[in-house]
């Protein structure tokens, strides 16, 4: 049996308290006995990211984890609708097999719109004979985030059968209903979803926790909303969690994950408690996962910290282990499976007669909501991009099969030069790019194609980019070069001119049908008012 020292932070009891901490054999906490003596470290509970695509980081598990436990993240609850949307159930087995030797504790969803809508068109599909099987399984502890709210709303066959499927295994199920409220939003909570990480507004989250749902306050790369929401922490402790959603590694490395948030909690003066129940015991308590809480009979899972404000991580343990800097033993991924299938295009290709009148996708700095606007200009055959009004062509590509690729426009972006693409798109990762002529914009497309998924920048000096070979989305190299090359991109974009804190990840949200208000899709501009196509635009 081994034992180690320090002030306990016990969340369960709200104290703190100098104690040793006796760890079995197994890994679990045999005993705990107060000691008289001063002890300079601190014993905390580790922290839960509530929601997270770790696909998003570009990482695998394994990599993903060695990254954010050293900033005292011990579980995850990870949801590979990612992976789906490009390569189905195998896909997404093959992340949870990588998960299973990674450093914390990472708990998976199974996705549950893939495709996101009927109207996406995705690499694969899973359907509700797949949410039966894995729900079964044994291997899933959650239904991931139930974002066909139109399917909940008016009882789609196929959308009950999930929910069933969760509800017959005992599995929570995760919403996400941006601005839902009134009828529709009890319609939602009443099928059985129990979770949001949508909420921009405090107004918008206090009347679904009234309605019985629990709030992630979502604090990513791109969607940031932790300074609009709060003051739910004191308001309702219990109700609260703490997710990231989508973050990217260099942002990870340079600004923290959970504990960014636990920090800037605590900085703002609310209840040291409150904020640790927020980060950690709600998360557990609420998907019923086995994330040990200090507790007599828990699993050893903490983190050592030096102190109880900047909680600058010492040690981690997990199962009785420390593992904040266990070997890496690297393997290559055996199964570099991947989906890709469109052929290089022209440049012509990209041309779009312009009659005088468009309908424009606006963004802003921190949202992932969009906003529609109307530009006028002279007729021409073809309207590359009005540098003087900041509108930019847009450019969205099916990459499961070859086809013509669907054009719009954009503002907001910034850049005054060049063009950048990715194939890294949300939810089912076409190409996606943004360009101020169409020659850099083909080339930047083309070299997506030919890397068979990643990010590519063409400006004056030419191309560079990060090759994504797992689903075109991912790659299994470690985390700190993952970093320092996304973010030798993003400067390079914000050297063309962009104003956006995180341009790469905004443009990995056009495609995404499900958040308002203007998207671009399979048959160009989405409005999700109508939750339709628009035409004439």
């Amino acid at each position: 049996m081994q034992s180690i020292k320090g002030n306990i932070v016990d969340i369960v009891a709200r104290k703190v308290y100098p104690g040793e901490v006796f760890i079995s054999d197994t890994g679990c906490i045999e005993r705990i006995e107060p000691v008289s003596e001063v002890c300079s470290l601190y014993l905390c509970p580790g922290f839960v990211d509530a929601h997270v695509h770790i696909e998003s980081s570009m990482l695998m598990p394994r990599e993903f984890a060695r990254m954010v436990v050293k900033r005292g993240t011990l579980a995850v609850m990870n949801d590979p609708h990612e992976i789906a949307n490009v390569l189905g159930v195998p896909g997404v087995e093959m992340m949870v097999a990588d998960a299973r030797e990674s450093v914390i504790k990472i708990y998976t969803g199974i996705p549950s719109c893939v495709p996101a809508t009927p109207l996406d068109s995705s690499g694969a599909e899973i359907n509700a004979r797949n949410v039966e099987a894995m729900a079964g399984s044994g291997e899933y502890a959650f239904l991931s985030e139930m974002m066909n709210v139109p399917g909940v709303l008016s009882a789609d066959p196929v959308v009950m059968d999930k929910l069933s499927a969760a509800k017959k295994y005992g599995l929570p199920v995760d919403g996400h209903a941006p601005g839902l409220k009134g009828e529709d939003l009890k319609k939602y909570v009443a099928a059985g979803i129990s979770t949001d990480h949508e909420c921009v507004t405090l107004e918008e989250a206090e009347c679904k926790i009234k309605n019985g749902m629990k709030i992630l306050i979502r604090e990513g790369s791109a969607a940031r909303n932790f300074d609009a929401l709060h003051p739910l922490i004191g308001k309702y402790p219990d109700a609260v969690l703490f997710c990231t959603d989508d973050s990217h590694p260099d942002d990870v490395m340079e600004n923290g994950h959970i504990d960014k948030l636990v920090k800037r909690a605590l900085a703002l003066g609310y209840d040291l408690f409150d904020v640790l129940q927020v980060a950690t015991r709600n998360a557990v308590q609420h998907y019923r996962v086995d994330l040990g809480m200090l507790q007599v009979g828990d699993a050893a899972d903490f983190i050592v910290v030096d102190n109880l404000t900047d909680f600058s991580v010492k040690e981690a343990c997990v199962n009785g282990q420390n593992v904040l800097h266990r070997p890496v033993v690297w393997k290559n991924t055996a199964l570099r499976m991947n989906n890709f299938c469109h052929k290089k295009i022209k440049i012509s290709d990209l041309s779009r007669k312009f009659s005088g009148k468009i309908t424009v996708i606006s963004v802003q700095d921190a949202e992932i909501l969009t906003g529609k606007s109307v530009y006028s200009g002279t007729p021409a055959e073809n309207l590359e991009s009005d540098l003087e009004k900041d509108l930019l062509k847009l450019v969205y590509l099916n990459r499961y099969h070859n086809g013509s690729p669907q054009i719009a426009y954009i503002s907001g972006i910034g850049i005054k030069t060049g063009a950048f693409a990715s194939s890294i798109s949300h939810d089912s990762h076409n190409i996606l790019a943004i360009g101020t002529n169409d020659a850099d914009l083909a080339d930047a497309i083309n070299a997506v194609i030919e890397a068979k998924g990643g990010i590519f920048v063409k400006n004056e000096s030419g191309l560079s980019g990060l090759p994504l070979p797992v689903g075109g989305i991912v790659t299994d190299l470690p985390a700190d070069f993952v970093a320092k090359e996304y973010a030798a991109l993003n400067r390079k974009i914000h050297s063309m001119g962009a104003s956006l804190h995180a341009p790469l990840m905004t443009l990995s949200f056009m495609a995404l049908l499900v958040i308002p208000q203007i998207k671009i899709g399979e048959r160009g501009l989405f409005d999700y008012s109508i939750f339709d196509f628009l035409r004439n635009t």
